[in-house]
């Protein structure tokens, strides 16, 4: 039984569940900027910087021992497929930065991943309920070629927002885009406004 659902969430974007140009599918397409990237659990490390008073640090049996949620959610990649009742167990997003203790004047974060890649939210999108760390997928622990071992999940907006081996994430008091955000693709990423790419 899952914690929170969240398939809903269309309902606030005055949408329909399967998103304007999204295809359903049953099957979980593995899509990565440069392939999977090899880990050790001895030494990862994920760890929070930037505009926070408490900046962590987390070894892999601190971050998997946190508080976590079951969360049943749609999975919407840009490429043009959705992937509905994931469930998806991990730490929320509000958990890290409240034990951060994030700086008044933060406005944006920016995730940074094992293999190079990054990717930027304002602060605002990520404090929601359903934004989490996630270590699990589907009952099991969170495959390495979908992520694992920790990946964000980011069911209102494109899968692209939601980094893959993610091991830091900095907290910024101004936008920093990540990697595809410099290559064209939009900041905003919101699926029912079709918000793929960037307007300049």
């Amino acid at each position: 039984m899952v914690d929170r659902d969240v398939t809903s969430l269309h309902e606030e974007f005055n949408g329909e569940r399967l998103p304007p140009g999204q295809r359903q599918t049953e099957r979980f397409p593995v899509l990565s900027k440069s392939g999977t990237p090899s880990w050790d659990m001895e030494t990862w490390e994920f760890s929070v910087t930037g505009a926070v008073k408490n900046e962590l640090s987390y070894s892999w049996k601190e971050f998997s021992e946190l508080p976590q949620e079951r969360q049943r959610q749609d999975f919407h990649c840009v490429t043009g497929w959705s992937r509905f009742n994931n469930e998806f167990s991990g730490v929320p997003f509000p958990t890290i930065a409240q034990q951060a203790d994030v700086v008044d004047d933060a406005v944006h974060v920016l995730f940074n991943s094992l293999d190079g890649y990054s990717t930027d939210l304002p602060l605002s999108e990520c404090m929601r309920a359903e934004v989490i760390f996630a270590l699990g997928l589907d009952g099991q622990p969170l495959p390495s070629e979908h992520g694992g071992p920790l990946r964000v999940v980011t069911p209102h907006k494109y899968a692209y927002k939601g980094a893959k081996w993610v091991t830091n994430i900095t907290f910024l008091t101004e936008q920093k885009r990540g990697y595809w955000e410099k290559r064209g693709y939009s900041s905003a990423a919101n699926p029912w406004k079709e918000e793929r790419y960037s307007t300049f």
